[in-house]
């Protein structure tokens, strides 16, 4: 799997802001992505050291869609928490 298919993209939550401050970062990445991948995925792309990675499955959900309330299912997301040993992301701009 290349570098940026692993990452799909950062989340931006209330609690993601919140570990932000501890330099825990949480990432959305693909579903077969492994803890190495993602270590050398946030590594090359971003200049820091990672201490740790945690994964968390969310799993989809069967909702109910449109006039005749179909029932739809939502996709599963992969989410990962990078803890940062040295280095800072800027991914949350400061007002």
């Amino acid at each position: 799997m290349k570098i940026n298919e692993v990452l799909v993209g950062p989340v931006l939550t209330e609690k993601a802001t919140n570990l932000a401050k501890n330099q825990t970062y949480m990432f959305e990445v693909h579903l077969k992505a492994s803890k190495p991948q993602i270590k050398t995925a946030v590594e090359k792309l971003f200049p820091v050291k990672v201490a740790k990675v945690r994964l968390f499955i969310r799993k989809g959900k069967v909702k109910k869609v449109g006039r005749r309330m179909k029932a739809k299912k939502t996709s599963s997301q992969k989410l990962a928490y990078v803890k940062l040993r040295e280095g800072k992301l800027d991914l949350f701009p400061q007002t």
